[in-house]
């Protein structure tokens, strides 16, 4: 299932296009708060945004998705915006532009067209029952225990950093007993056995002092 996250402070569209867009097998969230929006944004698909925001920041907001989640595909909204307007907003990232108002079969047509070309082959998988993680080109490796808990907390906090904190009591030891040395040594373990074994480079971020986070949109299913 395709899943779309829908930023747009019209509360009426977004409840209308919502229930237009699931009963047609799409699995949407939207919100009106852009840091919600960043929130939601690492775990989705297909990213529809208004670009007509109050504080201005439509293409640069654009942009950022671009760089950061290089596979997500952008539609982006526009109510009086001219066709200058479009053109910036599809060279600063978007896929598409549709004018609103916005009819719900035209985005319907764009989502479909859209989901055919990211859907879920841009996404890491991390099968929890089979304690796997599967690469988008479709590697494969087991995790342990510990790599699992790691795994599964960058689901939940999609596009977040995960503090080292967050990861120690994920695994089960207690936050002031714990030797950071040894989740440091995890990771640089596990960052080379994908490499050595399966040729790839994990989309893990060290965030000095903070944590780590994982760049790339992660899927959890059981």
């Amino acid at each position: 299932m395709t899943r779309v996250v829908l930023l747009d402070a019209e509360e009426e569209f977004c409840v209308n296009a919502a229930g237009f867009l699931t009963e047609r097998d799409f699995e949407v969230s939207f919100t009106e708060s852009h840091d919600e929006f960043l929130t939601l944004i690492g775990a989705a698909d297909i990213a529809v945004l208004d670009m007509a925001r109050p504080d201005g920041t439509g293409l640069d907001l654009v942009r950022s998705l671009r760089a950061r989640y290089p596979h997500i595909g952008i539609i982006a909204l526009g109510g009086c915006l001219s066709i200058e307007g479009k053109l910036q907003s599809l060279q600063a990232g978007a896929d598409h532009f549709l004018f609103k108002p916005v009819e719900l079969a035209e985005l319907l047509a764009v989502l479909k067209a859209l989901a055919r070309r990211v859907g879920c082959a841009c996404a890491w998988q991390l099968k929890v029952s089979m304690r796997l993680l599967q690469a988008p080109e479709g590697q494969q490796g087991i995790l342990s225990a510990s790599e699992l808990a790691i795994f599964r907390l960058f689901a939940v906090h999609a596009g977040e950093v995960v503090s080292r904190r967050q990861i120690v009591e994920a695994m089960g030891y207690s936050w002031l007993d714990y030797d950071l040395r040894r989740l440091d040594t995890l990771i640089s373990r596990l960052r080379r056995r994908w490499r050595e074994q399966l040729g790839l480079e994990l989309p893990l971020r060290t965030e000095h002092r903070d944590g780590y986070s994982f760049c790339a949109q992660l899927r959890c299913t059981a």
